[in-house]
């Protein structure tokens, strides 16, 4: 796996493109008029589609209809020395359909626990939990 970053502005607008070719785009978003997400920002992002493919396919394989999916992911950081990493990642799972809602917090469970790359990457240094709702109703 391989990405490419070419610094597209004379400040911090940074495109980011996969061997596909499809790109997004990284930018200081303390600063006025950024065009892009932040690379944090970026983090949780990858969080939300990684087990968002896990918990979309694995209700798919199960015949249940998703009609509507939508993640929200908060993270809270912490300052260690001068850099300020993740201490925790909580994702909310938003799911309408005709979904069984055991099926889905089996799903959400299966991803974190072991499905999903990315969240496995920051384990080890971040706790990351989850809730999910269907039809809106938490499970």
């Amino acid at each position: 796996m391989k990405i490419t970053l070419n610094r597209i502005n004379d400040d911090f607008l940074f495109e980011c493109t996969n061997a596909q070719g499809n790109s997004i785009l990284l930018d200081n978003t303390s600063q006025p008029g950024a065009k892009g997400v932040s690379p944090m920002e970026s983090v949780l992002m990858a969080v939300a589609g990684c087990s968002g493919i896990d918990v979309v396919s694995i209700l798919k394989k199960q015949r249940q209809n998703i009609t509507g999916f939508q993640a929200e992911v908060e993270g809270e950081r912490v300052q260690v020395e001068d850099a300020k990493p993740f201490k925790s990642i909580n994702v909310k799972f938003l799911l309408e359909g005709e979904i069984d809602p055991k099926k889905a917090q089996k799903a959400a469970e299966l991803s974190f626990e072991k499905y999903c790359s990315v969240s496995k990457t920051l384990e080890p240094n971040v706790e990351i939990g989850y809730e999910v709702y269907v039809n809106g109703e938490k499970i």
